[in-house]
């Protein structure tokens, strides 16, 4: 390749076309702009046209793989990025969330335990239903809490083959095939996990789900922590809700392989970590944030730029955006935006200049006017030294519009594209 490329992903940045202004439009961003102005700019569906993708999926298509050929669920990933081995025949891995239900009904009161679970609280929750013996069909079930209100859940049978083939028990997200999407205005009552097929397997799985998340609702509801938690008037995590069910890593060219190139993979969450193993990447963990965007950013510009001198190609996904997308807080998600081109993309321009290549986009939409993931297209821009720069004079979703790279229909288009018109 003529340059080597940081390939940016702003977790939820973008917002919908429809809103009266995008958060993008809001924000005070100059690294931002300062690259729309000097690049090659479009717009792109991360996987397609009416798909409001989860990030994982989202992230396997901008990676360079059709996830409906390649995904196998999100479950597995985060597993494998969590350090668990699945066995494929007997065990079904969920993505799964600490919340908060009212036992006695079922309904949810909090998807995300109000986004104040940390994550030594949901270490010791996680703690008293790991190894839960089910008392059906020899099942049994794995809990591993990973940052904040998220975990994994294993669901097991020494006996009985399972199927990932089951509904999820989170309203917030529905299964198309072993891809789920954003449900807009999601259901506050907790579904039973339903199989997706007509098989034993699938019927078992379900079974075993379920009675795993009633014993799990029993037991945390009187646990210390959230005893603690209602005494401090704090949201107790007294269920588990999961979706995105699977038994198996995706099988795929490898990274390094699909761009014969050296390709490295920076990651916080474990869904990231698991994708960047499972494809074959290096994979760089980083801490999970601090909360000081300038020591968290500076950190990881400075281990992107030590990935690129090592690597070809180096993935970084930043999270900031997204969480306040979800919350509806439109002036936090303009915060995140200004404190990433603040501390990561200013100081990333005057090192990038003449030496690399860059894209920067994000992995889906986050619009706080819909509190959720939407298929709305997201900005793309293209830099690298002495490109011929498009008529974009910010970096919005309608002024990337404008650009000549166009609608980019599918995002696993995007990094192959790349490769051959302008870096080959």
């Amino acid at each position: 390749m003529k340059y080597k490329l940081l390939y940016l992903v702003l977790d939820g940045m973008s917002d919908r076309l429809s809103d009266p202004t995008t958060t993008l439009e809001n924000s005070v961003k100059p690294g931002l702009d300062w690259i729309a102005r000097n690049s090659k700019c479009g717009l792109m569906y991360t996987v397609g046209k009416g798909i409001a993708p989860e990030s994982d999926e989202a992230v396997i298509s901008i990676l360079g793989y059709d996830p409906h050929e390649v995904y196998t669920g999100r479950g597995p990933l985060e597993a494998l990025g969590a350090g668990l081995s699945i066995n494929e025949e007997h065990e079904v891995a969920f993505r799964a969330n600490f919340a908060t239900i009212d036992p006695s009904t079922y309904t949810i009161i909090d998807r995300r335990v109000g986004r104040s679970l940390t994550t030594s609280e949901a270490r010791e929750l996680a703690k008293a239903v790991d190894g839960l013996e089910l008392g059906v069909y020899d099942g049994y079930a794995r809990v591993v809490a990973t940052i904040g209100h998220r975990a994994v859940v294993v669901i097991g049978s020494r006996s009985h083959r399972l199927s990932p083939m089951v509904d999820n028990n989170d309203p917030a997200y529905r299964r198309h095939g072993m891809v789920s999407v954003a449900v807009p205005s999601p259901s506050k009552q907790v579904p039973e996990i339903k199989p997706l097929e007509d098989t034993p397997e699938a019927r078992v799985t379900a079974e075993l789900a379920n009675v795993f998340f009633k014993k799990a609702v029993e037991i945390l509801s009187k646990h210390p922590v959230n005893i603690e938690r209602i005494s401090k008037g704090l949201l107790p995590g007294n269920a588990i809700l999961m979706r995105d069910a699977g038994s198996r890593v995706p099988r795929a060219v490898k990274l390094p392989e699909k761009y014969r190139c050296r390709f490295a993979v920076l990651a916080e969450m474990p869904v990231e970590i698991g994708i960047g193993r499972a494809f074959g990447a290096e994979t760089i963990i980083m801490e999970p944030p601090t909360g000081d965007p300038a020591r968290d950013y500076g950190v990881r510009l400075k281990a992107a730029l030590a990935a690129l001198r090592e690597n070809d190609i180096v993935y970084v996904h930043l999270k900031g955006p997204d969480e306040p997308g979800h919350d509806g807080d439109l002036e936090l998600k303009k915060r995140r935006i200004e404190e990433i081109d603040r501390y990561f993309i200013q100081p990333l321009i005057s090192e990038i200049m003449d030496r690399y290549a860059l894209i920067v986009t994000a992995d889906h939409a986050t619009p706080p006017s819909v509190k959720s993931h939407t298929d709305d297209p997201v900005p793309v821009a293209f830099y690298m030294p002495g490109i011929k720069p498009d008529n974009v004079e910010k970096f919005t979703e309608r002024e990337c519009s404008k650009g000549s790279l166009g609608l980019i229909q599918h995002g696993w288009m995007l990094l192959p594209r790349v490769i051959t018109e302008f870096l080959s």
